[in-house]
């Protein structure tokens, strides 16, 4: 049987060391001098609830996979069987090329054209860059149609400090407002709301012992530079999941088991929450032959 992720491309610099896959591009594993600090799965096995996955030209859901373009019904696959939505975009099933292999950085590229329901063809590459105590991920889509469209973009790392449990880690969010999940309903997220005085406030720092989530997150504080930070603790690591400045999202995610480790952690970076070719909340817009460039990280500080 062929590997269900493809070829399997390293790169590496001053002991840090990344794994990236040729089906989806997604990132298989990410050390710093043999310590991981993503959840890591075997190179012959599917990635695991959408680990290390990108997610585009939409993260999350859409609901029932249907959406108007231009006064037009689209029809998106349903991919997501249990509740009759569209989820996590239409490339990380996909074999993407290689673009650039160099010993520090890997470049992939990919086509989305001629899928139900996504009416503009787009062109996206995304590259992973290693430093010795960080990676860098550089996301890049080109409209190639003649005609405008909302796009957004999602990844779904979950992260681990070496071997230390999940409820043993601290988490800090810069978020200060919450759609929260009502599992209950086919498109599972309440209405906006502020994290002051609820189970939802992370910006001093949580224990992630007791925390169930599968939770969006927005209205996310900036540094100078404009970037967003989500820091991972335990002792004196700290793990800063940072995202530029379109990333206005981050979903987090912590499921009982995902590769036999227990409980996990993903904060997906995105750029939009669920749903969002309906609402249009946070979509980019990208005129003809227009570029859009957006970055996230992981750096060990």
């Amino acid at each position: 049987m062929a590997n269900p992720t493809g070829e399997q491309f390293e790169i590496t610099r001053g002991g840090a060391r990344a794994v990236v896959t040729e089906i989806g591009a997604g990132l298989r594993a990410f050390e710093i001098g043999g310590v991981p600090y993503v959840e890591e799965f075997d190179a012959d096995a599917k990635s695991p609830m959408g680990a290390g996955q990108v997610l585009l030209p939409w993260p999350n859901r859409t609901k029932a996979g249907q959406w108007v373009y231009q006064g037009e019904k689209q029809q998106l696959a349903i991919t997501e069987e249990a509740r009759g939505n569209a989820i996590h975009g239409l490339t990380r099933h996909k074999e993407w090329r290689l673009v650039e292999h160099a010993e520090s950085s890997i470049t992939l590229a990919v086509d989305i054209a001629d899928e139900p329901g996504w009416p503009v063809p787009l062109h996206a590459t995304i590259t992973y860059e290693v430093a010795p105590r960080e990676l860098t991920v550089t996301h890049e889509i080109r409209n190639d149609g003649e005609t405008s469209i909302g796009v957004g973009v999602g990844t779904h790392p979950y992260f681990r400090i070496g071997d230390v449990p999940t409820d043993e880690l601290t988490l800090t969010l810069s978020a200060k407002r919450v759609r929260p999940a009502l599992p209950e309903e086919q498109m599972p997220y309440g209405e906006e709301q502020d994290v002051e005085g609820t189970e939802y406030d992370f910006r001093a720092g949580r224990l992630l012992a007791g925390v169930d989530l599968d939770t969006a997150f927005t209205a996310l504080s900036a540094d100078g530079a404009g970037k967003h930070h989500h820091i991972l603790t335990h002792g004196e690591t700290n793990l800063d999941v940072w995202t530029g400045p379109d990333f206005g999202w981050v979903q987090v995610f912590t499921p009982s088991e995902l590769v036999g480790r227990g409980r996990a952690v993903a904060l997906e970076p995105m750029t939009c929450p669920a749903d969002a070719l309906n609402s249009g909340t946070g979509l980019i817009d990208l005129p003809p032959g227009e570029t859009w460039t957006g970055s996230w990280g992981i750096r060990l500080a």
